[in-house]
């Protein structure tokens, strides 16, 4: 009967969402790729919102549920039927009524648990920009795909079914996104840190709370376009794969028509999603790297690179949760972490199965036995560290969803009355689930 239900209101949703973009034509900006598409389209969104009426799909809204609720304004209902009755409500009013508030652009993340996710969506959603981000060796969610190469295929459909007056936003420092530019006759406009990108990112550092010295506070590197060089920053966020979100805003600022300087300045108070490597306060003077929403290979990698050529005066301490939905790759990209990890870390702490062949990859890689710490349960980790941890200590905590790597955040962070405003799944519905698993 759920399941009954739940396709009744995704084929609802789904009918009122397609009246509403042939009534209001807003203008589809899509993002897609296996790495970073919500951090992308929170930039885009913060990019653009100066100088255009843009809404942005809320959280991950991202699957056959999520996009029609993101074209509609609604929420998600959860187990409430009630709500649910009043979001059917709410689209068919919008669908039978104009809006003059109803937003010139949507700004929509498209994603893929599953073989068909996105060629369902572009089924009936025919974006004006689609914007693909990156495609790394061991995509998450391959475990349901099989291999790379579908994971690919499944996103391609975004930019196969570009309108032919629309643009490709690609990453010019990605070749198979690159490659998908012969699936469209659509203009390509590229970013990246690689020579002959359209938009081009270079000279990133890290800013420090009081010039060279202090704790991080966030990142700069300069844009070159068409001539004109300008400084962006970024504060509360760390690492190199977080230019890349602000590249792929830049680009779709400038393909849009929006005053590029006013972009830039627009990302200096762009506040990263919760859960995707925002700097939080720690308790003792530590200094949190919070990216516990969600892991993968590639994502797992580049933060431990940041963390690696962060400054501190403390030491370097990783708490790495089970990297999901891997399939046969499981064992193999655990224990490489745990190799590459080795040569990056003071301390190394995993939660749960899988990762314990993290450690076991570390320990291969002859990192001391006694700076190793494995757990089964999150929240135990994050209770024994706050014994642990001292001054100065620069703390990376991340992980897949399932293994709920913001509880150890919240057992570290200074201000754990303000777990709701800076860390991931806080939502009622979500905290009741995790209180029974």
């Amino acid at each position: 009967m759920k399941n009954f239900f739940k396709k009744i209101v995704i084929a609802a949703l789904t009918a009122e969402a397609k009246i509403v973009i042939r009534r209001y034509n807003p203008r589809i900006i899509a993002v897609t790729g296996s790495v970073g598409k919500t951090s992308a389209k929170d930039a885009i969104f913060a990019a653009l919102k100066g100088s255009k009426k843009v809404r942005k799909s809320e959280k991950s809204y991202n699957s056959e549920f999520g996009v029609p609720l993101a074209i509609l304004g609604c929420r998600s209902g959860w187990n409430n039927l009630l709500f649910w009755l009043y979001n059917l409500a709410r689209g068919a009013w919008l669908a039978s009524f104009s809006n003059s508030d109803y937003p010139e652009m949507l700004v929509l993340e498209i994603g893929a648990d599953h073989p068909n996710d996105i060629r369902k969506i572009t089924s009936w959603l025919k974006p004006d920009v689609a914007v693909v981000t990156r495609f790394p060796e061991v995509p998450v969610h391959i475990e349901f795909f099989g291999s790379r190469e579908s994971v690919i295929a499944e996103k391609a459909h975004l930019v196969r079914e570009l309108k032919q007056n629309g643009t490709f936003i690609a990453n010019y420092d990605d070749d198979e996104v690159m490659a998908l530019r012969s699936l469209t006759d659509a203009r390509t406009f590229t970013f990246g840190m690689r020579l002959g990108a359209d938009v081009l990112g270079s000279h990133p550092q890290f800013i420090m709370s009081h010039g060279e010295r202090g704790t991080p506070i966030g990142i700069t590197f300069r844009i070159d376009y068409k001539g004109s060089s300008i400084p962006v920053r970024i504060y509360g966020v760390l690492g190199r794969h977080h230019l890349y979100p602000a590249l792929a805003a830049l680009a779709v600022a400038i393909n849009e028509g929006a005053d590029l300087l006013s972009a830039v300045q627009a990302l200096e108070t762009f506040e990263a999603p919760t859960g995707r490597g925002r700097i939080i306060a720690g308790i003792k003077g530590a200094t949190i790297i919070d990216d516990s929403y969600n892991a993968s290979p590639v994502s797992m990698r580049a933060t431990l690179e940041m963390l690696k050529d962060v400054p501190t005066e403390g030491r370097r301490i990783a708490v790495l949760g089970d990297m999901k939905e891997l399939g046969i790759h499981t064992n193999e990209e655990h224990e490489k972490l745990g190799r590459f990890a080795a040569a990056t870390l003071d301390i190394l702490v995993t939660v749960g199965p899988f990762a314990k062949g993290i450690a076991k990859g570390a320990l291969a890689a002859e990192m001391s036995e006694k700076n190793i710490l494995q757990f089964d349960d999150s929240r135990e980790a994050g209770k024994f560290l706050e014994s642990v941890i001292s001054e100065g200590d620069l703390i990376l905590v991340k992980g897949s969803q399932a293994i709920r790597m913001e509880r150890v955040t919240e057992e570290l962070m200074a201000e754990p009355w303000r777990a709701g405003e800076l860390l991931p799944r806080q939502e009622k519905e979500w905290l009741n689930h995790l209180q029974n698993h």
